[in-house]
């Protein structure tokens, strides 16, 4: 019986029905003083649990019926947890009380840790769907038919979908820029021969930037694709990003810079319209940043500053 005991990490003490110590066994070393004579469950769990403990006690001998608490306990490797299981033993000749104590201090550990992440998936689900909403509605607003607010809503959510299974790898902990840009481009310019030159600082990006500066970089994406460059066959844009301040504190800038070619006229339409809200409004607030969009007949520039709360150089050397 010791030996299984010992392998399921639990101790035991059997006190008479006044509670006196008749006979103890592997008992944690922080548990030893439960085998005083005195007063052991308050010197041990302290007054208020060590009381509650006692009574509970004295409660099992009284009605014969079992019992069991969770108490936890300061050490200096933590806050420990202990599950005391209480049953009145009546046989072979003796009677008394059997608490069997085992330390459940992992599996609270790992219940607390998985509160936390439930908590945590919850809050970003509903951010999530918060941003599903406000494409749907601004969306809504630019559609011609249902036909045309389908295939665009479409393409949105398969952005945020893009930018999302980046997060989801890195188990929420955000997506590098350099692999956002790449996989917002994939559907659009698939030459993996000559790709679109991506330059500058690979930074990390938080959950929140990473999901909206997708969607920045889809709009973009889409109007090349749409009027521009892209829709001309043309590799003729750069995405740079570099170090800068935004209010006086660390940021950095993202920039697009796309050259048109001589035959293109860019166009303002409504969904360029939609495209300028999110890129000029709607994705600066998200991340508490600030952007300049600008259109010109030869050139389009979008400019995105964002603060350091939202990213992580964590190699500094440009790629």
């Amino acid at each position: 019986m010791e030996l299984v005991l010992k392998k399921s990490g639990s101790g035991y003490l059997y006190q008479s029905d006044n509670l006196d110590v008749v006979f103890s066994g592997n008992l944690p070393e922080g548990l030893r003083s439960l085998e005083a004579r005195e007063q052991a469950d308050e010197k041990t769990f302290g007054a208020e649990d060590g009381a509650r403990l006692t009574a509970l006690k004295r409660d099992v001998a009284r009605n014969c019926s079992p019992a069991s608490t969770e108490i936890d306990v300061t050490s200096a490797t933590g806050v420990l947890t202990y599950r005391i299981d209480i049953e009145r033993i009546d046989t072979q000749g003796m009677t008394g009380i059997l608490s069997v104590i085992t330390d459940i201090s992992e599996t609270r550990h790992r219940e607390r840790i998985l509160k936390t992440l439930l908590r945590e998936l919850s809050h970003r689900s509903k951010n999530l769907l918060a941003i599903i909403q406000g494409i749907a509605t601004q969306t809504a607003r630019q559609a011609l038919s249902l036909d045309y607010f389908l295939t665009k809503f479409r393409g949105r959510i398969q952005s945020l979908a893009y930018s999302q299974d980046l997060v989801t790898d890195s188990s929420w902990r955000g997506a590098y820029l350099f692999a956002l840009a790449e996989r917002q481009f994939s559907a659009y310019w698939p030459d993996s021969e000559t790709p679109i030159a991506i330059r500058g600082i690979n930074a990390h990006l938080s959950p929140n930037a990473a999901l909206h500066i997708g969607l920045a970089l889809h709009e973009l994406i889409v109007n090349s694709a749409s009027y521009g460059a892209i829709s001309a066959g043309v590799n003729s844009l750069t995405i740079d990003c570099f170090e800068t301040a935004l209010d006086g504190n660390d940021a950095i800038e993202l920039t697009w810079i796309e050259h048109l070619p001589p035959a293109v006229t860019l166009r303002e339409t409504d969904e360029h319209t939609f495209a300028r809200t999110v890129l000029e409004r709607v994705v600066p607030v998200a991340i508490g940043g600030r952007a300049l969009y600008l259109t010109a007949p030869d050139r389009v520039e979008y400019h995105l500053t964002i603060p350091s709360r939202e990213y992580e150089i964590i190699d500094r050397i440009d790629q």
